[in-house]
């Protein structure tokens, strides 16, 4: 990822693990910590020589607490790391992740509207329908957060940030028929979930 400086481009770019970065990470003694996304995790940086010495980069570390007991091999701790490579020595440790998870935002945006609501093949030859397409299926994709909000606080296995295909799965395929009862229709459903809930 890129971002244009006042005399240089700036670059952020995530950094592979490795058993010499790890040795680096073991000699870090000044962790501090910080809230991300609501998130509690550890920071520090530490300078990167490994490509190009006479380049004066910059490693931002990242380490979280992890949910189970399992020793990391490299490290020999219990804690998940993930790094981001940098020239920007200006903003602080935080102020690059959040830099750098902006992108992965917009980039799950993408992949959902992609994969989700038919961006990835656009169904018309000419810019103008195309255009009118995404802009109904972006607020189609609105209008579907909404309404997945809703049902996830009804449902237990449906959280605010479940796809489309799992929702189908979840919510929409479930076994039913129409009874005549009482001089009207009536849609009865085969199953315990609360959708009663939801009228």
């Amino acid at each position: 990822m890129f971002a244009s400086g006042n005399l240089f481009k700036l670059f952020y770019i995530r950094a592979n693990k490795s058993a010499d970065l790890f040795e680096k990470i073991n000699s870090i003694t000044d962790w501090q910590t910080v809230e991300i996304n609501y998130k509690i995790y550890e920071v520090a940086s530490i300078p990167f020589t490994q490509f190009y010495e006479d380049r004066n980069y910059r490693l931002v570390i990242m380490r979280e607490k992890s949910t189970d007991t399992q020793l990391d091999i490299f490290t020999g701790d219990t804690y998940k790391y993930r790094s981001i490579l940098t020239n920007d020595h200006e903003s602080t440790e935080k102020e690059v992740v959040e830099y750098y998870n902006a992108r992965g935002a917009s980039e799950k945006i993408f992949d959902e509207m992609n994969n989700d609501f038919g961006w990835e093949h656009l169904p018309f030859s000419f810019l103008n329908e195309n255009n009118a397409f995404m802009v109904i299926t972006a607020m189609i994709k609105d209008f579907y957060n909404y309404f997945i909000a809703i049902v996830a606080e009804k449902f237990d296995d449906i959280n605010p940030t479940t796809r489309i295909k799992r929702f189908v799965f979840r919510f929409i395929t479930v076994a039913g028929r129409w009874v005549y009862q009482g001089r009207e229709w009536i849609l009865k459903l085969f199953t315990k979930r609360p959708y009663n809930q939801l009228i």
